[in-house]
């Protein structure tokens, strides 16, 4: 499998795991203490760190590490607006597109020769 498609899927499957680890504890233990919820998020970033630090060191091998930064926020946003449309329950805002073109425009800027 090429190095883009591995460092890619390793951070798209990392991206998952981090949305769950900063975000889920706000829909699932408002009640609890806060000792409870940075607990569990730390747990779930456990394995968001197993996929992301191998995604990093696999893409820097063809990626400048400005490159991976800017793949890695597209694909958090790709990965965020599912996320809080669809497990989160909060309505599609037309912000979303816009923010999404703006990355558009970093990725041009930083994968241009």
């Amino acid at each position: 499998m090429p190095v883009h498609l591995q460092t890619i899927g390793l951070l798209l499957a990392s991206n998952i795991f981090m949305s769950f680890a900063w975000y889920a504890h706000l829909k699932h233990m408002g009640h609890r203490p806060l000792l409870y919820a940075v607990l569990f998020s730390w747990g779930i970033a456990f394995f968001e760190y197993l996929l992301m630090v191998p995604a990093n060191r696999i893409g820097h091998g063809v990626m400048t590490l400005s490159q991976l930064k800017i793949l890695q926020e597209v694909i958090t946003l790709s990965v965020f607006v599912p996320f809080v449309v669809f497990y989160m329950k909060e309505p599609f805002k037309l912000d979303f597109v816009w923010a999404g073109l703006c990355l558009v425009g970093a990725v041009y800027f930083m994968f241009r020769n």
